[in-house]
């Protein structure tokens, strides 16, 4: 079992700088939305965005709730598999989680001009990778005053997505969390992560 003892977070920390310098200039330059956001109807003339929309973010709200996120489930992961491995499920959880959305919206007959803006498809996939790989340990969700072990939170969170109220981009939730699932196995048959005691 390979251990990675002392880790910085300096990955994420950089990721979170990021996102809160994009979300400012987006609140400087709103139309800076529409060059940076994946929008699937123009994602042919504009291939960049399904990288650079993981760092754009609706509202205070919306980024808030992903940095929280990506703090604690990232130096969770960062912890257990080191900053490459981090980096890599980080970033090809974001981008499967715009392929299912840029596919959904390109197949559904007559679907409207649509933009997806988010980490969530990246975090998504953090949380799955960690499901496999700690599934039991306790983490605590605001609205549920008791602890809950991780998978269900993930499940929970998940759930919410298909709110159609929410007007939240399910598809890249759900891609991330699968792609998550899948490098969570293969970390876990291999073996290539550090244990953790909880």
């Amino acid at each position: 079992m390979r251990s990675y003892g002392a880790f910085s977070l300096n990955a994420i920390w950089f990721l979170i700088a990021v996102n809160i310098l994009v979300f400012i200039f987006t609140l400087i330059r709103p139309e800076a939305i529409f060059i940076l956001g994946l929008t699937p109807a123009y994602f042919l003339y504009q291939p960049w965005t399904i990288i650079t929309n993981l760092f754009v973010h609706g509202g205070i709200g919306h980024i808030m709730c992903n940095m929280i996120s990506l703090y604690f489930l990232g130096s969770f992961l960062l912890r257990l598999t080191g900053e490459k491995r981090f980096l890599i499920v980080y970033f090809l959880g974001g981008i499967v989680g715009n392929i299912f959305f840029i596919f959904y919206y390109k197949l559904l007959p007559g679907a409207y001009p649509v933009m997806g803006v988010g980490a969530s498809g990246a975090i998504f996939a953090l949380g799955g990778a960690l499901a496999i790989m700690a599934p039991r340990v306790p983490v605590f969700i605001f609205f549920i005053p008791i602890s809950t072990p991780l998978w269900l939170a993930i499940v929970i969170f998940l759930l919410i997505s298909f709110i159609p109220a929410a007007g939240i981009a399910w598809q890249a939730h759900l891609g991330g969390l699968l792609l998550g699932l899948i490098v969570g196995y293969y970390f876990k048959r291999r073996k290539t992560y550090s244990r953790i005691y909880y």
